[in-house]
């Protein structure tokens, strides 16, 4: 059974810090790009960084660049997003998801998480 968990979601501040984390089972992450994706209310979804098979990291935005970063642990079956200077609009459910190839178009991705909240507010 293929699952993608997301964990690591909550409340900060602007300016604050989280990491992410999207742990993988019944298959090995490392032979796909894991995207990564989030969705504020009432917003649509949109693309936010991925990390290729290869650990080339593709930015979907640039207000992320300089902020987040993504990261694989093979050993873990794990992929980490760092977010940094987190700001109120960087607030959203964040969704890791597989696929063949890195892409901003969240249909070319095959398999998701249930996605984790993230919270920024004073």
């Amino acid at each position: 059974q293929v699952h993608l968990v997301e964990s690591g979601g909550g409340l900060v501040q602007p300016g604050g810090s989280l990491r992410l984390s999207c742990a993988a089972s019944g298959f090995s992450l490392d032979d796909y790009g894991i995207g990564w994706f989030r969705q504020a209310p009432g917003k649509e979804r949109e693309g936010v960084l991925c990390i290729t098979s290869s650990n080339g990291i593709a930015y979907f935005r640039e207000s992320v660049k300089g902020r987040f970063t993504i990261s694989r642990d093979n050993a873990k079956n794990t992929v980490y997003l760092q977010m940094n200077s987190l700001k109120p609009e960087d607030a959203a459910v964040y969704y890791c998801a597989s696929g063949r190839v890195c892409s901003s178009y969240w249909s070319r991705y095959d398999y998701w998480g249930q996605g984790t909240q993230v919270t920024v507010s004073s």
